[in-house]
């Protein structure tokens, strides 16, 4: 399936973000504190993340908002932005 391009220009000039996300409190017990993942966010918001530890993986989210909603524990996960919007 084929996806369309944005139509703007402005929207096809944004670049990908990264992003690093930072535990300081390891509510699931598994991943435990510091960085424990990476991602991008992409010019139409869309995020890719990779785990980091033994059993490698990578994920997609719609937004942000879905990726802190599931991962970020009320604070306890926060994204440290690599890249300047």
């Amino acid at each position: 399936m084929w996806v369309s391009l944005p139509s703007s220009e402005a929207a096809m000039s944004e670049q990908i973000r990264r992003f690093k996300l930072h535990r300081t409190a390891d509510v699931s017990g598994i991943s435990g504190l510091g960085y424990v993942a990476e991602g991008c966010q992409f010019y139409n918001g869309w995020i890719a993340l990779t785990w980091y530890g033994k059993f490698l993986s990578l994920y997609w989210y719609p937004n942000m908002e879905t990726l802190d909603g599931l991962h970020g524990h009320q604070g306890a996960t926060k994204a440290e932005w690599i890249d300047a919007p």
